[in-house]
């Protein structure tokens, strides 16, 4: 944890943080701490990241007191830091990889991500376009007695598919992968989203399918399986 123990060193403002853990973060550190008696979330961007901090607390400004994500608490340009609101829950991908989390409490889970996703996209609509959450994986989502959304450095304007597409591509992909009770998760998962905007998913296959190969950048010891996965997907969708 060294650059957040020299932010926290080097600077007065959190001279009275705790650390209490570090989360999983691919560009930037993102710890729970105690400041100044309270729990918070500190999000560290890292240089050159500025922007996805702007883009970030502009979401969770917005967006927090509608939708089930953190409450930003204040945005420390100087340090490139967002302070927020700590979510006390479990991971969602470790409850759905959870072999002891029933077959019915899964299907539950994917009826509340897609209402999620349903209010995101509505929300964030403006007139023909759409800003979409961005890095739409389970990890991306806390389970309290509801689903939290967490982290939307890479929210953008896109299509809403592309985020019903990855999300189904991390359900796939995740331990256990491409299990015939996964892609029964990822059906339930599209048509209650479907339902949820009143319209179909075109293109859907297709869309599921390129997400899968994106992640083999990340995931190159699985390259073979998952493109195997990825054509069959595209070809004969999720059967």
């Amino acid at each position: 944890m060294k650059d957040i123990e020299e932010l926290i060193k080097n600077n007065k403002k959190y001279k009275n943080t705790v650390i209490q853990k570090r989360f999983i973060s691919k560009k930037n550190t993102v710890c729970y701490v105690i400041l100044n008696d309270k729990p918070r979330v500190l999000k560290w961007y890292a240089p050159g990241f500025k922007k996805n901090m702007e883009t970030e607390y502009a979401i969770l400004k917005k967006g927090s007191s509608k939708i089930n994500m953190p409450t930003p608490l204040e945005k420390d340009e100087e340090n490139n830091v967002i302070a927020m609101s700590y979510i006390i829950g479990e991971n969602l991908c470790d409850v759905l990889n959870n072999e002891k989390t029933t077959i019915t409490e899964k299907q539950r889970l994917m009826h509340l991500l897609a209402e999620w996703f349903c209010k995101f996209h509505t929300y964030f609509k403006e007139s023909d376009k759409v800003f979409i959450r961005g890095d739409s994986i389970l990890r991306n989502f806390i389970l309290t007695d509801r689903i939290w959304g967490v982290d939307f450095e890479e929210s953008r304007y896109g299509k809403p598919i592309e985020d019903i597409a990855g999300m189904c591509a991390s359900i796939l992909s995740t331990d256990p992968m491409f299990t015939d009770e996964k892609l029964q998760l990822c059906r339930i998962f599209i048509e209650s989203y479907g339902k949820s905007i009143q319209q179909n998913l075109h293109d859907v296959n297709n869309e599921i399918a390129y997400a899968l190969l994106e992640k083999i950048q990340w995931r190159p010891n699985d390259e073979e399986v998952i493109r195997k996965f990825a054509q069959k997907i595209r070809k004969k969708g999720l059967q």
